[in-house]
């Protein structure tokens, strides 16, 4: 029954030939975006170097202050999270570092741009990076103040050459020299937190960031014994930061301060919404799953019209049918499998189409270093979606179908 099931929707999908590209394409396009879309969700928010502990993970990256009319977003500065953030009891370990820092170095007459994290010691025993050459530099580096670097793999290659070992050799970063002393695997620039080109010890920044104010240009990661600390973590900053007097010049001008420790997911929303308070997660990702599904329905209302349509067009078939025994579940049956066929074949081009897309993305250099790609899990819910495609789409044309009566059906039916 199967078979012959797959040799009608064969023939079908042939006889009209401008309708199954366009329900092709409605099909495979929509699931090209969802595709590439859940990739890029799950590059971002899923454990990948360097941060493979993002379940014990929080953020420390948004300080908003107001007052009087006046409202300031910024990076917490060095001195708050200091006196903040260190003193914490709960956390395993913290590390310090500052957002990213663009400088050009010269290489042969060559202008070569340069992303740069300063950070302290603890950033890499907290994070996993793969070092290909060398180590990280240490605490007594840090306190030293010493000219030291890690450069990831791209700089190694466009700043001294393919292959070629950078380990002990010097590179200029903003008018100063520092030694090589390790090299990592290229981090995404979507990893926001952690991505750069150079990494050098944040004693080495040439602006005053000790001085006593709560903005600046570092943030935090704190890391949690277990999951089940994350919690205890927030309550002791909250504690910790509750009525908080705003030193300096600052005073004048604001009143009141907001910073949050966020998990990863936490600390996108924040930054999307600007919302202050605890993030609703549940809530946030019902109203992404709603949009997800408003999007879906759109190529599910095409496959509907199109299905009736091709009703109108096998009306006297369902007639002979009908006269000749076949019952309501038996057509129904029928055209549940040759739309599902067909949703199939328009989801199996929706994933060569999200591969070329992926593809592309990682070889053109518009998100530096990602390596995107459509794992398993992906593919068992794109698989999922096409199958509810096929259903949605499939259902009432084929309950409409399968209530034709036989004599109208065999006069070309009215659906």
């Amino acid at each position: 029954m199967l078979k012959n099931y797959l040799k009608i929707a064969w023939k079908v999908l042939l006889r009209r030939k401008f309708f199954t590209f366009i329900s092709l394409f409605g099909i495979s396009f929509t699931l090209m975006i969802l595709m590439v879309a859940t990739a890029m969700v799950n590059h971002l928010f899923g454990p990948g170097n360097p941060e493979l502990k993002t379940d014990r993970m929080l953020y420390v990256s948004r300080l908003k202050m107001t007052g009087d009319g006046n409202t300031l977003g910024t990076n917490p500065g060095y001195y708050f999270l200091d006196k903040y953030v260190r003193p914490l009891k709960t956390p395993q370990d913290v590390t310090f570092y500052t957002r990213e820092y663009s400088y050009n170095s010269y290489v042969n007459n060559r202008k070569l741009p340069l992303d740069v994290r300063f950070t302290d010691s603890n950033f890499w025993n907290i994070l996993d990076f793969e070092f290909i050459e060398g180590m990280p530099y240490n605490k007594g580096e840090v306190d030293a103040i010493g000219r030291v670097a890690v450069i990831n793999e791209a700089t190694r290659q466009n700043y001294f050459g393919k292959n070629v070992a950078a380990l002990g050799k010097d590179i200029e970063v903003d008018r100063t020299k520092y030694k090589v002393i390790g090299v990592v695997k290229n981090v995404a620039a979507n990893r926001i937190y952690t991505y750069a080109d150079v990494w050098l010890p944040y004693t080495n920044i040439k602006e005053d960031y000790r001085q006593p104010q709560f903005g600046g240009s570092f943030e935090a990661i704190i890391l949690a014994g277990s999951p089940s600390d994350m919690d205890r973590i927030k309550a002791e900053f909250r504690q910790a930061t509750t009525n908080l007097t705003i030193p300096g010049p600052d005073a004048a001008y604001y009143k009141n301060v907001y910073i949050y420790p966020d998990t990863l997911v936490e600390s996108y929303i924040r930054g999307i919404t600007s919302a202050e308070g605890e993030i609703n997660i549940a809530l946030f990702f019902t109203w992404v799953f709603l949009g997800m599904l408003i999007f879906m329905l759109l190529p599910t209302i095409n496959l509907v019209n199109i299905n009736i349509s091709r009703i109108i067009e096998r009306a006297s078939e369902i007639g002979v049918r009908k006269a000749f025994g076949a019952s309501s579940a038996t057509l129904v049956g029928q055209f549940l499998v040759e739309n599902i066929i067909l949703t199939l074949i328009g989801g199996a081009l929706g994933l060569l189409l999200a591969q070329a897309v992926l593809y592309f993305i990682n070889s053109s250099g518009i998100i530096p270093y990602s390596s995107l790609a459509i794992n398993l899990s992906v593919f068992a819910y794109s698989l999922l979606i096409c199958i509810v495609f096929g259903f949605l789409s499939g259902v009432y044309p084929a309950y409409k179908m399968s209530k034709l009566h036989v004599v109208a059906a065999l006069k070309g039916g009215n659906v």
